[in-house]
């Protein structure tokens, strides 16, 4: 689709910032028992030209699931008037360092924007280096954006209950091995605790170094490999709402894995369908 990376450096944004045809967005976005206000963070300090993605607020209204995917009118709308237009080049953080941007990223390449990468390490690293931070915001002009929905990049909850049931793919889970488990209650309420039947528990900081990036892409192959994960078959990647599995998602491309699809109502519709089958225990 693009020469353009999917992860780029610190050292790399710094030099390119102000790039006329580059883009950066914050897409910070927290669970709700971290009690931290993205945006209220976003408005104190922010890399230099960026905005804010609102995860929450570029979702489907028609959905009582977490953030979804929106449709295609939708998401041409709101990143239009980010910014983002035919020509631009994506750059995308989070305040966390690698955990929400990867979701952004995802959402871009459901909706075929070649040119996005996200920023390895994010906000935490970029800061550390005592890098430029400021308050200004910034309006945007808005910019003609064609974008068309990509087949194959998302995964209805029928296709994952065919894929468990049949084996057919494999089902990478990105929570915490607890969740996975089911040993502790899950963050929602409602929801059962447990995984997808025979899905795989890949935690999705355990593709990360200390700092916050991501690992060599040797490292994640090798990852990869002891989850039985093949590069014919295909795989599913699946968390709590969506957010941390798509960092295994651009984990899997950084590695070379591309026939890989993201569950987007993971286990926040999994878990709360009482008609689906749940296992507990750790990964066997």
């Amino acid at each position: 689709m693009s020469d353009f990376p999917n992860l780029v450096s610190t050292g790399w944004l710094a030099e390119n910032l102000r790039l006329p045809e580059l883009r950066i967005l914050d897409a910070s976005w927290y669970m709700p028992a971290e009690n931290r206000d993205a945006f209220a963070e976003f408005k104190s300090q922010h890399i230099p030209g960026a905005q804010f993605f609102d995860i929450d607020d570029i979702s489907d209204d028609h959905s009582d699931l977490p953030h979804m995917a929106p449709d295609l009118e939708k998401f041409v709308s709101r990143t239009r008037k980010l910014g983002i237009a035919d020509g631009t080049k994506v750059v995308i953080y989070d305040g966390a360092g690698i955990f929400s941007a990867p979701r952004v990223w995802w959402l871009f390449k459901l909706f075929n924007k070649a040119d996005v990468a996200v920023l390895d390490g994010g906000l935490p690293k970029w800061i550390a280096e005592g890098r430029n931070v400021t308050s200004t915001m910034r309006s945007p002009r808005d910019r003609h954006l064609t974008l068309s929905r990509r087949a194959n990049w998302s995964k209805t909850v029928s296709e994952v209950a065919q894929s468990s049931k049949l084996k057919a793919a494999t089902i990478l889970d990105a929570r915490a091995p607890e969740r996975f488990a089911g040993s502790v209650p899950e963050p929602r309420e409602g929801l059962r605790a447990g995984h997808i039947p025979n899905a795989k528990n890949l935690f999705f900081k355990d593709l990360l170094k200390a700092d916050g990036t991501y690992k060599s892409v040797d490292e994640l192959k090798a990852i990869f490999k002891s989850k039985g994960v093949s590069e014919k078959d295909p795989i599913i990647t699946s968390c709590g709402s969506g957010v941390t599995a798509s960092v295994i998602s651009l984990g899997l491309e950084l590695a070379g894995y591309s026939n890989h699809a993201l569950y987007d109502g993971s286990w926040s519709e999994w878990g709360g369908n009482s008609l689906l089958q749940v296992e507990t225990g750790a990964e066997l």
